[in-house]
């Protein structure tokens, strides 16, 4: 997602991975529309008019939890991260796996598995604490986002809502995008395509979410008390935007209520679950709608994660975009 001054200049993004698809697959689930609370002024910005700034004096901020601190944790034997697993796969059997929530947008539940949610933990944590890793964009009065920001690929600028080759405050360049990511991201939207077809057909599954090579990602780190307004990811070259190439969303840790819509008021929202593992996809006639995280739920992060990667409470969100 990304963090504007105004609704018409706002944007961020999401997350992806994995198995192919197959028919076993389980029909659309529509999202009801949703009343989600109001903010205080629900004309505003996801953060405020004077967005700008950050906590770059800081030291790189760390997603996982030192093992050297705290009391000394014992590493989970394999039966125990097994059993975690198995209940974890249990509490969301009924659960559909795809939900087409609308045409050019559409969910894939528990797409990343978890060998590979612990991959993506770990690789981001790695790059998060280097150069160009996660910082907390801040405010001119000194008040600071309820979030952790790393761009990859390309920087983008809250300030100018633009993006870069470098970092404004610090001149650092964003890390690449790991190779595997950006198989990750080709493996969900052709997931996305194959289980389309049981609900639009084959030709217009790709014209719904069109193919896209991924060139940007922003990384976001919500602690449990993080939200974002409604926005629009619309800072993407013309191109980009014309086509509908889509935002490819990964959920990682803690579940959060996800709000879209076509305005942004948040009394015509919808609202649906994203869980660790979950994969947003929206582009095409869906590529610009409003989106924005309303709660975080804390303590729902499988404990197999947290377990394997001492991730912190809260939620990490990788946005994947072609700019």
């Amino acid at each position: 997602m990304v963090y504007g001054r105004s609704s018409e200049r706002q944007k961020q993004g999401a997350c992806t991975f994995s198995p192919s698809a197959s028919s076993k697959y389980s029909p659309q689930q529509m999202v009801t529309p949703a009343q989600p609370p109001k903010s205080a002024d629900s004309r505003s910005s996801p953060y405020s008019a004077e967005s700008v700034g950050s906590d770059s004096g800081a030291a790189p901020f760390d997603i996982c939890v030192s093992g050297s601190k705290g009391p000394i944790k014992l590493n989970p034997s394999l039966l125990d991260i097994n059993r975690a697993k198995r209940r974890d796969r249990e509490f969301t059997k009924d659960v559909a796996p795809f939900q087409y929530l609308r045409p050019g947008m559409v969910l894939l539940k528990r797409f990343i598995k978890p060998t590979d949610q612990v991959k993506i933990v770990k690789v981001c944590q790695q790059l998060g604490v280097g150069s160009g890793g996660f910082y907390r964009p801040g405010y001119r009065d000194g008040a600071m986002l309820r979030l952790w920001m790393m761009c990859l690929g390309k920087n983008w600028d809250p300030d100018s809502r633009s993006y870069g080759d470098t970092r404004p405050f610090d001149g650092a360049q964003p890390p690449t995008i790991p190779e595997e990511f950006r198989k990750y991201v080709q493996d969900a939207i052709q997931a996305s395509h194959e289980l389309s077809t049981q609900h639009i057909g084959a030709v217009n599954a790709v014209e719904e979410l069109p193919l896209m090579s991924p060139d940007i990602c922003l990384v976001n780190f919500y602690n449990s008390s993080g939200k974002l307004g409604l926005h629009q990811d619309k800072d993407e070259s013309r191109s980009s935007l014309d086509k509908g190439l889509p935002v490819v969303s990964f959920s990682l840790g803690d579940t959060t209520e996800f709000l879209y819509g076509d305005v942004r008021d948040e009394g015509k929202v919808s609202r649906v679950d994203l869980e660790s593992g979950d994969v947003l996809i929206f582009g095409g006639k869906s590529r610009l709608i409003f989106h924005g995280v309303s709660n975080m739920k804390p303590k729902t992060a499988p404990k197999w994660l947290t377990d394997e990667t001492n991730l912190r409470p809260g939620r990490l969100n990788l946005t994947f975009r072609q700019y």
